[in-house]
Order: C-alpha cells, then structure tokens, then sequence
C-alpha cells in the first residue's frame, strides 16, 4: 500500500488518465489518494491505528471504484500500451478482494 501510495507522487499522469471526467481536480485527487494509500498502509502496521487504517483503506478503494470503472470501459492502461479488455475488466472484482482484505484488519 505506501509503495502504491507513492506512486502517486511519483506518475502522477498515469493515476490523472484514469479519472472520470466528471471529478473535479484530478491532480489534487491523485495526490489526496496517494496519502490515504501510504497512510492506510503505514497505519496497518501499528496495533494502535490498524483498525482505523483498515477501515479507512476500505473507504479509499470504494472512492477509487469509479476510476477503475473508467479504465475498463475506455480502455486505460496504466502503461503507454493498454492491456487487454479483458484484464481491465478483471481488476474491477479484485476490489473486492482489497476490500475483504482490509476488513482482515478490523
């Protein structure tokens, strides 16, 4: 999760492509998300703040279900060449798996 969340801040053109056109601030989305992302993971590793992180990791991939969508039904790889369709309608299940995964931590 902080590896991913600093990705963030590292491409950030590539989490901006994946925006639905109806969000506002697309940049100051992917920033915002790259904090929760490092901040949940940094926060699953401390008993104290595992639950809260936890929860608010499940909160972010909801948030982020709708760029996911978005990739799948325009297309959008996350690299120069898209991949196949069917791998971007794949990834839209595997939120579910991140979700239940989370929720191993509450």
């Amino acid at each position: 999760m902080v590896a991913a969340g600093v990705l963030h801040f590292l491409k950030p053109k590539v989490y901006v492509r994946m925006m639905p056109e109806w969000l506002p601030a697309h940049l100051a989305l992917v920033y915002a998300s790259g904090v929760f992302e490092v901040a949940g993971g940094l926060g699953l590793l401390l008993p104290a703040t595992r639950s809260a992180a936890a929860w608010g990791l499940i909160a972010l991939f909801i948030a982020v279900f709708p760029a996911n969508v978005n990739m799948a039904v325009k297309g959008i790889g996350l690299g120069r060449t898209p991949p196949p369709a069917w791998v971007l309608w794949a990834r839209l299940p595997l939120q579910g798996v991140l979700i239940a995964w989370a929720y191993w931590f509450t």
